[in-house]
């Protein structure tokens, strides 16, 4: 391969084709000489340029295709033609292999050490460049070079080296072994996969004939199956020495957590074992401790809202709560609201089941049911403590919540969660779990109820059209007709993992109780409570703030339909 060359260099290139001015070559210049980018880097930092101009003025110059590689598929296969390590350094991706040669994308084509090194690692094949973006290529990266084939061939690995042992002696002899070794490889292949796709958890379940390892991304579990079942019991004795159990019991669950870095992050993991007909079951929870603490604002919680939500948290005394199922975001809100209230002034105590984040100054309790140690022993002594805010980790029973309502009615600010549906039914709630009702309507101040739903990939978006149903479903969720919304949907791409979407948003609803709502509860009254819930003009349902993020093309009706499922849509809309 003959490399393309420039026949100027790229700032005068670009003057000269009045794609910037001379002025704004010599800014950048400036800034390269402090920064040490490269040129184009500076220009694209100054907004002289965007890098999709760039690089299609680069490409029209070296006489070689612009690429748009967000919807296509390249197959793992293609792209494994060159190792992770090397793309990764080179900036450069198999794109296509035409059999004398590859197709190989590059984010800077004019980089010729880059290409001299490409020439070299893909020998014999010849190769023809493309020019793609940056952000595709790394996009490309982390979907692309996935662990799968890593995970498979240490699976196979280690059952070849115990293909005469039962499933007891495999997982009872593997100190000091060469499996040791593997299974630890094993691990650590499983866990970067985890970490590169933003996986919130990670469940190993041995079958009769099959372990699946599944990764639940997004909120949504994706599937991975190894043949190998029989290194199963290998993993669990492996996991279970990282976090202390005892290897020996294999009838009952056992809890615990350790910590671990993986590619520069490093990651709390909180285990559960339980047993199942073929072995068993692990599940874990990773908690990226790198990412650190959000604020409100970073919560995705509207402005409107976390107005109000701090001027609720900032009182002297009164009980906030955040409610939503297991993995709806309540403990980052909790945790952000705890950052914003953690000053000096305050003395800030926590019950907590686990600690998930370590906070300097709040003295956190992490609950211990085998010593008695509950959230409503800690509570009580809290009480004793001086405190100006306690923070709750779950209002689990009634002797919590009242502890909780009393402390909040005698200048205390308490916060904590709650597992119900809406923020209307939350109140209720607690006058089902036997608070009386004058305590619930003296105390409680506001909930916070949200869920995560799922974003439309930006990569690979496209006009959604509802059908006639969605129509009618939409029209009266709103209130009125949809016929101008401009939904979205994700089509899948190389970014998202074909799923159409990436990432998640926290969609919330505020409930904040007036004179009229806390008089209801403090008779007991649940209907009149409702009813002026539902009718405070400051009070929007999770439902109709998910159709919001869909109007604005943040998220799908599809979502939208899957978050009415699992409320109550009589309580929530």
């Amino acid at each position: 391969m003959v490399a393309p060359k420039l026949k100027m260099r790229l700032g005068d290139l670009l003057a000269h084709e009045q794609v910037i001015t001379d002025e704004q070559l010599m800014e950048a210049l400036n800034s390269q000489k402090v920064t040490g980018r490269k040129l184009g880097d500076s220009l694209i930092e100054l907004g002289h340029i965007t890098e999709r101009q760039l690089l299609e003025f680069l490409a029209q110059q070296l006489d070689v295709p612009f690429l748009d590689i967000s919807q296509r598929r390249i197959p793992n296969t293609i792209a494994a033609l060159l190792s992770e390590v090397h793309a990764r350094r080179l900036h450069a991706l198999v794109i296509e292999d035409k059999g004398d040669s590859v197709l190989v994308g590059m984010s800077d084509p004019a980089d010729l050490a880059a290409l001299d090194q490409l020439e070299s690692l893909l020998s014999p094949k010849r190769i023809e460049l493309a020019v793609i973006m940056e952000s595709q290529l790394f996009n490309a990266f982390d979907s692309l070079y996935r662990r799968t084939a890593e995970i498979e061939n240490f699976a196979s690995q280690l059952e070849d080296e115990y293909e005469e042992t039962t499933d007891f002696d495999l997982g009872s002899s593997l100190s000091g072994d060469s499996g040791d070794a593997t299974v630890g490889k094993l691990l650590q292949s499983v866990f970067e996969d985890a970490v590169q796709m933003r996986a919130s958890d990670i469940h190993i379940e041995p079958d009769e004939r099959q372990l699946r390892i599944r990764q639940r991304i997004d909120g949504v579990l994706q599937e991975n199956i190894l043949k190998e079942n029989k290194i199963a019991s290998a993993m669990v004795l492996r996991l279970k020495l990282m976090a202390g159990l005892d290897i020996s019991e294999k009838r009952l669950p056992q809890d615990g957590r350790f910590n671990l870095v993986v590619k520069k992050h490093s990651i709390d993991v909180r285990i559960s074992t339980m047993p199942v007909q073929h072995g068993e079951s692990v599940v874990m929870r990773l908690l990226d401790q790198s990412a650190g603490l959000l604020s409100l604002d970073e919560t995705g919680m509207p402005a409107e809202i976390v107005a109000r939500v701090r001027n609720q948290i900032s009182r002297p005394h009164g009980m906030v709560l955040v409610t939503g199922p297991t993995g709806s975001g309540k403990t980052t809100t909790l945790y952000a609201a705890l950052s914003e209230l953690n000053q000096s002034s305050k003395k800030i105590i926590t019950a907590e089941d686990p600690v998930e984040y370590r906070i300097s100054r709040i003295n956190q309790v992490q609950v211990n049911s085998k010593i008695d140690l509950t959230f409503s022993s800690v509570l009580r002594t809290a009480l004793r403590q001086d405190p100006d805010i306690i923070m709750v980790g779950e209002m689990r029973d009634q002797e919590t919540v009242e502890i909780g309502l009393r402390g909040a009615l005698t200048g205390h600010m308490v916060l904590s969660t709650l597992h119900t549906n809406d923020a209307i039914t939350s109140a209720l709630r607690l006058l089902d779990m036997g608070a009386a009702g004058f305590l619930v309507g003296s105390s409680l101040r506001a909930i916070v109820a949200q869920r995560l739903v799922r974003k439309v990939c930006n990569n690979c978006r496209q006009p959604y059209e509802p059908s006639e149903h969605e129509k009618m479903w939409l029209t009266n969720l709103a209130g009125s007709e949809t016929d101008n919304a401009s939904y979205q949907t994700g089509k899948g791409c190389s970014s998202c993992n074909y799923t159409g979407y990436k990432g998640r948003v926290g969609v919330f609803e505020l409930l904040e109780m007036n004179e009229q709502m806390m008089a209801a509860l403090k008779n007991d009254n649940t209907e009149k409570f409702t009813l002026l819930s539902q009718q405070s003009p400051t009070f929007r349902p999770l439902a109709l703030a998910a159709h919001d993020y869909a109007l604005t093309g943040v998220t799908s009706v599809e979502e939208v339909l899957r978050l009415v499922e699992m409320i109550d849509v009589a309580g929530g809309v």
